[in-house]
């Protein structure tokens, strides 16, 4: 098998938008699984049992679930009740549902590791109860959280591929595609060393974090 730099220089055009894609994705994905997150995290710490379970029952169910089927049915099931949406938009919502499961459970970790001297102190000064989240709680807990929920953009980021298989062509998509039609191997190289240039120096990033916010601590 001999390396061909014309078939790079042909892949690159393509290539570049499945980067874009691949980018878009992962932003919105993150922007939505950070902030459902944070939703699951408060509800499931409700001290109503109506919006706690059910809340409890949804992230089970997601969490247990695959990414594939979600995305399925997202994208085929989900048109036959209302509205279809298209393939990128679908790939960001299902990255982003699926991820907020488990950001749900790093930010409840963090809340969890606020001293209870917190709470004590909000009541004691008979704060509101959002006051207490907004201004005592939350800071504290995200701050905790912050090198987590990279790992967790990180992970996103090698589960991206999975949007191809509804049609959106991320990197991954965009060399498979490229390769069927023309019969060559360099695409799948080109992606290959870019998910790791991208994703390894973004672990780099994420342990530096740790170590700063945990002497800082």
């Amino acid at each position: 098998m001999n390396w061909d730099w014309n078939v790079v220089g042909d892949f690159m055009p393509r290539f570049w938008d499945g980067v874009l894609l691949t980018l878009q994705a992962l932003l919105f994905g993150s922007l939505i699984a950070f902030s459902l997150g944070l939703v699951w995290a408060i509800a499931q710490r409700s001290r109503h049992a109506v919006i706690r379970w059910p809340v409890n029952a949804l992230t089970e169910f997601i969490r247990n679930t695959p990414l594939l089927v979600q995305l399925f049915f997202l994208f085929y099931v989900v048109p036959e009740w209302g509205p279809s949406m298209s393939a990128l938009t679908t790939g960001i919502i299902g990255l982003g549902l699926h991820y907020s499961t488990y950001t749900a459970e790093v930010y409840r970790a963090g809340i969890g590791g606020v001293p209870p001297g917190q709470w004590e102190a909000a009541t004691a000064l008979s704060l509101p109860r959002t006051r207490t989240w907004t201004a005592v709680i939350l800071p504290q807990a995200i701050r905790r959280v912050v090198p987590a929920l990279g790992n967790y953009v990180i992970a996103m980021l090698k589960d991206s591929p999975m949007i191809a298989i509804i049609g959106a062509l991320e990197m991954f998509g965009e060399a498979e595609s490229f390769s069927n039609e023309t019969f060559t191997f360099e695409a799948y190289t080109i992606v290959g060393i870019a998910f790791i240039a991208i994703a390894y120096p973004a672990s780099l990033l994420i342990r530096v974090l740790e170590r700063r916010l945990a002497i800082t601590s």
